[in-house]
């Protein structure tokens, strides 16, 4: 039973990737933009607004430039369907984020690691047996989600949630599927998922002060700092390229691809991604405009 609603409580957590890089404060904008862009074709308009999977009740009401956004759309589109949790393959779940009898955390990870995931764990008040279950990849992705849980920080009040639940009268497209990050995640090797873990880890005492400066750049829409944020682990360890390369470029460019799909059909969309996805060179919004797109952040 544990098991089961450890498995549950990942899918509202399994996009944090928009926080996996963070470490830059948040500088003003003179002009006040929102981190929504308006996206057109001769055929369709398509919203596209940067998404923090995890916030606080204050950041609510949004902005009207944004609801009117969603009232014009007639479709909702997001990385996963997080509310549609009968479709989730539970035990396939369970499969990939825990090891299997006899296995543990300690024989799959450096000693390094595995010190201070006990640590950690610890302070976070984490069950050891049930740690030494969970597979890196999944152990990374819980910690980071307690921790922003114990900051006050909440999934029922990040972006796609809270849009995921007013779309009564919408239809709901998927641009991937919990199933596909899932499979994403949990096929590095045991080195790689080692260092993700440590990735993941080595700032999460900070994480309070650092999530409130992504979601600081979020608010005032500031692309700049919020590029900062994305890019500081890289700065720090060339090594952690293979996971922005992994979770952020490729999707990047397999997610730019379902929008202009949206732009050659005809209609109105809302697209919410996770806010890291739509930032820097090699973001959606450069690859829509290099694709000869309209582009306007709002």
């Amino acid at each position: 039973m544990r098991r089961q609603r450890a498995g549950i409580a990942v899918i509202a957590f399994i996009l944090l990737l928009v926080d996996l890089c963070v470490g830059a404060a948040s500088t003003y904008c003179q002009d006040r933009k929102h981190f929504l862009w308006r996206v057109q074709s001769s055929a369709t308009t398509v919203y596209l607004l940067g998404s923090i999977h995890l916030l606080k009740k204050d950041v609510y009401p949004l902005d009207g430039v944004i609801e009117n956004a969603f009232e014009k759309s007639a479709v909702l589109a997001v990385e996963a369907n997080i509310n549609d949790i009968n479709r989730i393959n539970i035990q396939q779940l369970m499969g990939s984020a825990f090891y299997p009898e006899g296995e543990t955390l300690k024989s799959h990870v450096s000693k390094s690691t595995y010190d201070l995931v006990r640590n950690e764990a610890e302070q976070l008040g984490m069950l050891p047996e049930l740690v030494d279950r969970q597979k890196p990849w999944f152990l990374a992705l819980m910690m980071e989600s307690l921790g922003l849980m114990r900051s006050g920080y909440d999934p029922q009040f990040g972006i796609d949630g809270y849009f995921l639940s007013r779309t009564r009268e919408k239809k709901i497209v998927e641009l991937e599927s919990v199933d596909y990050q899932i499979n994403l995640l949990s096929s590095f090797s045991d080195e790689e998922q080692d260092l993700f873990l440590q990735y993941t880890l080595k700032d999460l005492r900070a994480l309070e002060r650092q999530t409130n400066d992504l979601v600081a750049a979020w608010k005032s829409g500031d692309v700049r700092s919020m590029e900062l944020i994305v890019t500081e682990s890289l700065r720090e360890d060339s090594r952690f390229s293979l996971f922005h390369e992994k979770l952020l470029y490729g999707r990047n460019r397999n997610m730019a691809s379902r929008v202009e799909g949206f732009l050659r059909a005809g209609g109105s969309y809302f697209v919410v991604v996770g806010a890291a996805h739509l930032i820097g060179e090699r973001g959606i919004v450069q690859i829509l405009k290099g694709k000869g797109y309209s582009v306007e952040q709002l």
